[in-house]
């Protein structure tokens, strides 16, 4: 039976996991990674923090569960980036986070080519992705050593390898969609032509070899966050859905092994690639769920995540909230665009604000799910969720409500390890299908609607009114 330590390297932090053959997990650890907000948009993290956070939550879990393990597997953030020496290994700039805004004019630069950009790479030309963030580190910090997706730098440290997944790599602006390599013409747009890039590899490839845990073993599965996510949760058939709920809440849709675009404005990528088969995914962020959260908490609203239900207000009273804290997404695509409340009187009090916060979270998840149904050309009949805001009942029960779906949790806090984990089994056993390296689960708490069609129509209709004036007004000054 294969043991594995899974690391899931996020944006507030690293998780480590050590799941046995059975699915049973044997240890834990987590460690902060707090970012620094910057003015202007800036988010970053410390490299050298990062690293660390990796290696002692990996150390700590293995030691915890008091099991030698077969394999490491990492899934990474996806779009932060850095500047680094491949020879030493050392930093050579900060970890510019994906939520970081400051590439928004290079973005801006290189409007002409958007649909282009569009066409060949199935992304939007944002800040959120990969390249901008490159190419802003090497205009405003650093022209020395290589500049790359945080999980390369991880990789190497770990195994000395220079390589990066496709999942990942698809996530950049600078590869085809259909075949997933570099595409030279776009490097140069974003003036990174004369880059070395790290190798591309598939999800179920073992990439080398790791003595950071114990005695020597493979390095295999890796992926971005929200694909291990998608594949945790049995999302391996088109149309299935899933939304992780952390530091932002990220929408995921199987869309099957063809390199469909969305028409809808959502950004398509590889989920995954394996038995050399690629299949692929829509996908839809809302950039700030749990940091809007961490934002109550510096206002004193809220003492910690936990206490979410317990504050908000039955009703808003009126109050609509547009938390768009870093910009917006899916379908505005703007990152200039700033939070706003609105209906706000003098009887409105914190517990109204909370309530109208994670109402707009769930607002952007609705919005997000009915593009996805007009790309699929059907519509979601379930929803399936995870991170650690699915613990707010309130929050869970706008999703349903605005949504008019069923909502499952799934039962376990990991799921973007444990998939991973089934990537990682898959890249050990050749003769495994993907499908049963993937754990069986049963939802912990279902939700349905408990408003009317009605009700959920006429809310969306007055948030997206409110999503309008805050985006026009932005774009006025």
């Amino acid at each position: 039976m294969t043991t594995v330590l899974a690391i899931d390297q996020g944006t507030s932090g690293t998780k480590a996991v050590v799941v046995d053959g059975d699915g049973g997990v044997l240890g834990i650890a987590e460690l902060p990674v707090r970012p620094t907000y910057l003015p202007g948009g800036g988010v970053e993290q410390d490299p050298r923090e990062l690293l660390d956070s990796v290696l002692d939550a990996g150390r700590e879990a293995v030691a915890r569960a008091g099991a030698r393990i077969d394999a490491v597997t990492l899934a990474n953030q996806g779009e932060t980036v850095l500047a680094w020496d491949p020879v030493t290994g050392d930093p050579l700039s900060p970890a510019i986070v994906w939520q970081d805004r400051r590439s928004a004019g290079i973005c801006a630069e290189l409007d002409g080519f958007r649909d282009r950009i569009a066409d060949t790479t199935g992304l939007i030309l944002d800040p959120y992705f990969s390249a901008p963030k490159m190419a802003w580190l090497r205009r405003n910090v650093t022209g020395e050593g290589v500049v790359t997706t945080s999980d390369s730098w991880i990789v190497h440290h770990l195994t000395g390898e220079f390589v990066t997944d496709v999942s990942t790599a698809s996530r950049s602006l600078v590869t085809r969609l259909g075949d997933v390599e570099w595409n030279a013409e776009l490097l140069e747009l974003f003036r990174l032509g004369e880059e070395r890039l790290p190798r591309i590899v598939s999800c179920d490839e073992v990439v080398g070899g790791t003595s950071a845990f114990g005695g020597h073993v493979p390095v295999a599965g890796l992926v971005v966050d929200q694909q291990a996510a998608l594949l945790a949760e049995n999302c391996l058939r088109a149309g299935e859905a899933k939304c992780t709920f952390g530091t932002g809440a990220f929408l995921l849709a199987n869309t099957g092994t063809s390199a469909t675009r969305s028409t809808a404005g959502l950004a398509a990528s590889v989920a995954w690639r394996v038995r050399g088969e690629t299949s692929y995914c829509f996908d839809g962020q809302v950039y700030t769920a749990a940091s809007a959260v961490r934002w109550l908490q510096d206002l004193g609203f809220v003492r910690s995540a936990a206490d979410l239900d317990s504050v908000a207000a039955a009703d808003a009273e009126g109050v609509l909230c547009v938390p768009a804290l870093a910009g917006l997404a899916a379908p505005w695509w703007r990152p200039d665009a700033r939070a706003a409340f609105t209906g706000m009187t003098l009887s409105t009090g914190p517990r109204h604000l909370v309530l109208a916060v994670l109402q707009g979270i769930a607002a952007q998840v609705a919005q997000l799910g009915e593009l996805v149904a007009t790309d699929l050309g059907q519509p979601l009949t379930t929803l399936r969720v995870d991170g650690g805001l699915t613990r707010s009942r309130v929050l869970m029960q706008a999703v349903a409500d605005l949504m008019q779906i069923r909502i499952d949790v799934y039962p376990s806090q990991h799921a973007t390890p444990l998939g991973a984990v089934a990537l990682a089994r898959a890249s050990l056993d050749p003769s495994l299908a993907l499908e049963d390296a993937v754990d069986a689960w049963e939802p912990s708490t279902t939700y349905g609607p408990r408003w009317s069609a009605d009700q959920a129509a006429d809310f969306r209709s007055r948030w997206g009114e409110a999503v309008a004036a805050a985006v026009t007004r932005e774009g006025k000054r």
